[in-house]
């Protein structure tokens, strides 16, 4: 009986959570290390499940990087990264589209379906939703840097989106884009999800990684920050507190916030049922970025 009561005080304290966030949009990103733990898939996509049963309408975006290097070593092809970012040349890009729209992607809507979910993949393979354009870089001496086939998006088909939605199925879509002549681009998964959210003007983005947050010492898990605002993020970047990988994950996210995304969230995709207990619960898991 106690148990028992302990599961119904949780759903009260979810309850005010799941009224409010009804009918709103969640922009979920997966990637990292969470996406190679079936396990911890499998639990982030009952808490995704769980989500739209109680009314928000979740799209879950995801990349691939560690999957993609595998498959170009299978090919012989040596990874080559330019300021973070892979460099693709159309033999790569090929088998990253493979990898991503295909493999992981097809996996992912398959698994949803398994646990009684509605699920579909939206991609080139299918219908494009994400619309790009060829990524250009500059060094410091502001000459050009070749990335190859890699993009940013642009514009996505929200309408698209929106009625995927409406029938009560779960969008999963691969960060590969379109141009406008249809050539596909490889696009950072981070910042396509950002941009996704932007443009939806989504409630919520939350970015699953290996890692549960942003930390004020990284070698330290007791230095966890659970709430940031913009200004602040920016003062970490500036001091160096935020730094590597997380730096352009968090502008995404500062950007997403401008242009109207209400709140950020960073949790760690292998602890299980992160998601619900970051966006239903009262303390939260990970880090929240608000404007």
């Amino acid at each position: 009986m106690d148990a028992a009561i302990r599961k119904a005080k949780t759903l009260i304290e979810a309850l005010s959570w799941i009224r409010q966030f009804r009918g709103r949009y969640v922009v979920i990103k997966l990637g990292g290390s969470a996406l190679e733990e079936q396990e911890a898939v499998s639990s982030l996509l009952t808490d995704v499940i769980f989500m739209e049963t109680v009314g928000m309408r979740p799209i879950l975006l995801h990349g691939g990087g560690k999957a993609i290097s595998q498959a170009m070593a299978a090919a012989g092809i040596e990874p080559n990264f330019v300021r973070g970012r892979r460099y693709t040349d159309p033999e790569t890009l090929e088998i990253a589209a493979k990898v991503l729209a295909d493999d992981i992607c097809g996996g992912l809507v398959h698994e949803i379906k398994r646990q009684g979910g509605k699920a579909c993949g939206l991609s080139y393979l299918t219908e494009n939703v994400l619309i790009g354009e060829k990524l250009t870089m500059t060094d410091d001496d502001g000459a050009e840097i070749d990335l190859g086939c890699v993009g940013q998006i642009v514009d996505i088909d929200a309408d698209l989106l929106k009625r995927i939605c409406d029938s009560e199925t779960i969008p999963v879509i691969p960060s590969v884009a379109l141009d406008a002549d249809g050539n596909k681009l490889n696009v950072n998964a981070d910042t396509a999800a950002a941009a996704v959210a932007r443009l939806l003007n989504a409630e919520k983005l939350v970015f699953l990684s290996d890692v549960p947050g942003i930390f004020m010492d990284k070698d330290d898990p007791t230095t966890k920050i659970s709430h940031l605002e913009v200004r602040r993020c920016r003062e970490l970047i500036a001091d160096g507190t935020i730094a590597t990988g997380m730096v352009p994950k968090i502008e995404a996210a500062l950007e997403a916030l401008e242009a109207g995304v209400r709140k950020v969230h960073i949790v760690d995709g292998r602890m299980p049922h992160s998601v619900l207990l970051e966006i239903y619960s009262d303390t939260g898991v990970g880090t929240e970025i608000v404007p």
